[in-house]
């Protein structure tokens, strides 16, 4: 990858350091860098666990970033990280509490050196804590945190909704808003500090309407009974006679009268929408008639309607549906389509990375990028301390 001095986004400028990892962390780096930031990715030397074994060509955990693989259980090689950390205004890294200080790159060491750095820390269960030394997934702290006991239906066991609650939602998004409210506090006081994000606060975070519909009485702590679980059968998900499904979502009373008219109901249920002894019924009647078309006549009968019935697609369909082409939702990535970089930005957008056709990343040229010489960068590729 060529130096990207002029990588256009709103983070033009900014420069990141990502130790690498799985998970949160790495989507951070790839949503930092394809909204402008220039991304270098740290590796250790030896190949670590693998997870994904994932082709290089499909594998956005690297995608948009320079790499450079150090060794970081040398004294050379730390040394050579915390040279690079003296000109990045970022660090984002996603090991268990107590990793980094052991490697000697703890935030008291880098802060040291660099004052002004926003040193971004991405665990499961935090810095402190019982539980913050144990490894987890997401499935483990949505479970912890009371968000997976609410998914899923009455009569069901809790279900794992992907891995988008905890990993992505409460991790990656609550990273990045801690990267961007700590640099707008540094561009005050000049100085960075440490985040210490953790995918079980994000998740908490993001189930705090529940807890406040729990206080006022109107949310029961048992799913599948409730007005966004599936409890109410105005907002579900319903067979058609294809075997596919469609989402019906009319929570307001006039948006639930068109679904009723349109979808031919018996008007007595518009007056009866939130009468919860009506719900049995109502669900049978909605089963039954959606029942009787396949997904896509439904979705041709309600797409020009505030009725607020979707088809559900799958991930290959969604590509194709009209209003994400007409909002290119999704872009090429080398020879794959996969979701556009978000949000859109009127006078700095950012860009979709792609994949490089060249060889890997030479490292002399990366580290020449933080004023290191060639023949010194040589000596530590000669020296197994670096390599692409």
């Amino acid at each position: 990858m060529t130096d990207e001095t002029t990588k256009p986004g709103p983070l033009s400028g900014l420069r990141v350091i990502e130790m690498a990892g799985l998970g949160p962390v790495p989507l951070a780096g790839l949503m930092l860098s394809e909204l402008g930031a220039k991304v270098i990715r740290i590796e250790r030397l030896a190949a670590g666990e693998i997870f994904l074994n994932i082709p290089p060509a499909y594998n956005l955990d690297r995608l948009g970033r320079q790499i450079v693989k150090i060794d970081l259980k040398s004294e050379r090689g730390t040394a050579l990280v915390l040279r690079l950390i003296r000109q990045a205004d970022v660090l984002l890294e996603g090991f268990r509490p107590g990793a980094m200080e052991r490697l000697g790159l703890g935030p008291e060491v880098c802060l040291t050196i660099r004052p002004e750095l926003i040193y971004g820390r991405m665990t499961g269960f935090g810095q402190t804590g019982p539980l913050s030394p144990h490894a987890g997934h997401d499935l483990t702290y949505l479970a912890y945190s009371g968000v997976l006991h609410a998914i899923g239906s009455r009569d069901g066991k809790p279900v794992p909704p992907l891995n988008l609650v905890a990993d992505y939602g409460g991790g990656t998004m609550f990273l990045i808003m801690g990267v961007l409210a700590a640099l707008f506090e540094r561009s005050r006081s000049g100085v960075g500090q440490v985040i210490d994000a953790a995918m079980i606060d994000g998740a908490s975070m993001l189930a705090a309407p529940f807890h406040s519909f729990l206080a006022a009485g109107i949310w029961q702590d048992r799913r599948g009974s409730n007005l966004l679980d599936s409890g109410a059968p105005f907002y579900d998900t319903y067979e058609t006679a294809d075997g596919k499904y469609v989402a019906v979502a009319c929570l307001e009373p006039r948006f639930f009268a068109e679904f009723v008219e349109i979808a031919g109901l018996d008007p007595q249920f518009v007056g009866k929408q939130y009468n919860v002894s009506e719900w049995g019924r109502l669900r049978e009647a909605i089963s039954e008639t959606l029942g009787r078309k396949n997904r896509d006549e439904w979705a041709k009968i309600f797409e020009a309607t505030d009725a607020c019935v979707a088809p559900v697609l799958s991930l290959h369909e969604a590509k194709d549906h009209p209003h994400n082409r007409q909002r290119a939702t999704h872009v090429m990535s080398g020879d794959f389509e996969r979701p556009a970089p978000a949000p859109r930005f009127s006078r700095t957008p950012g860009d979709a990375s792609q994949p490089s056709a060249e060889k890997p990343d030479d490292p002399t040229a990366v580290l020449s990028q933080f004023g290191i010489e060639e023949s010194e960068a040589q000596a530590l590729v000669a020296d197994n301390i670096v390599s692409a």
